[in-house]
């Protein structure tokens, strides 16, 4: 294991909690350099300042509806009732910037964030904008909200996607990596995994396996607000359980000089999305 490599790559609900967060992985907890994820609580009327620092962060309604104050700007979310219900708006808050969520009715909000370089403008992203797509076929179809994917929506380092598995399919399979700088093949992407699950007592499964000695692996039961950390390492199946959907939320980031989710599947499965 590498020496700045957290002593779990799972993170079960409630062991990454910090202050107000739920959740809070910075790259210094990762054991990484780029990607980081914070699931913020706000009760009825509760407002939450935040410093951006050196990272631009995408503003996620998981539950719940809100106000974004940045840049002397109001961006109002509508939101949704829950990750499942479908697509939501959302909020960019740029690096070297104060933000305020405000929520009057209270709720759950993600903040998908990136080290970057580039100060962008804040910007709102309206839910008809977020591509959808159907991958995989049978047993492997999933749903995937490309809200901040690469092609989707304007960032410095920050690539986001939201994915929803059917209970009993399997989802992020055939095994894929994005691990190595092969330009035009495959990019390099710290990533989390963020997971809530549909309906009481649900559980879904989630595999790593080493692309390299000593690399990432994992095999771990994982349960509503859990995340999972990926620094390397070919990743997938996430596993349903039959009857309980399955969301996650992937937040990635990498060195490369072009913004891009360029990955390699597993030579064991070749089969692509079919």
């Amino acid at each position: 294991m590498s020496p700045d490599r957290p002593a779990s790559l799972h993170l079960p609900a409630g062991t990454a909690a910090r202050g107000p967060y739920p959740v809070d992985i910075d790259p210094g907890r990762a054991g990484w350099t780029y990607s980081a994820l914070r699931v913020l609580t706000l009760g009825p009327g509760e407002i939450h300042s935040f410093e951006s620092g050196d990272s631009e962060w995408a503003v996620l309604p998981l539950s719940g509806a809100c106000s974004v104050r940045v840049d002397g700007e109001i961006l109002e979310l509508l939101g949704r009732t829950s990750v499942f219900e479908g697509v939501t708006d959302f909020a960019y808050v740029p690096r070297d910037a104060h933000a305020q969520i405000a929520s009057g009715a209270g709720g759950r909000f993600a903040l998908a964030g990136a080290k970057c370089e580039r100060r962008l403008p804040a910007r709102y992203g309206p839910a008809p904008e977020v591509p959808v797509e159907t991958r995989g076929g049978g047993n492997r179809t999933r749903l995937v909200r490309n809200f901040a994917s690469a092609d989707a929506f304007a960032c410095d380092r920050l690539i986001a996607v939201e994915v929803v598995t059917p209970g009993g399919n399997w989802s992020s399979y055939p095994p894929h990596k994005h691990d190595e700088h092969r330009p035009g093949t495959e990019s390099v992407l710290e990533e989390i995994y963020y997971y809530e699950i549909a309906g009481p007592h649900g559980l879904g499964y989630q595999r790593i396996s080493p692309s390299r000695p000593g690399g990432a692996e994992l095999l771990a039961e994982v349960r509503d607000g859990d995340a999972v950390l990926v620094p390397d390492g070919w990743h997938g199946p996430s596993i349903a359980q039959p009857g309980h959907d399955l969301y996650y939320l992937n937040v990635m980031a990498g060195p490369g000089h072009e913004r891009e989710w360029k990955i390699c599947f597993h030579p064991d499965h070749t089969e692509g999305y079919a």
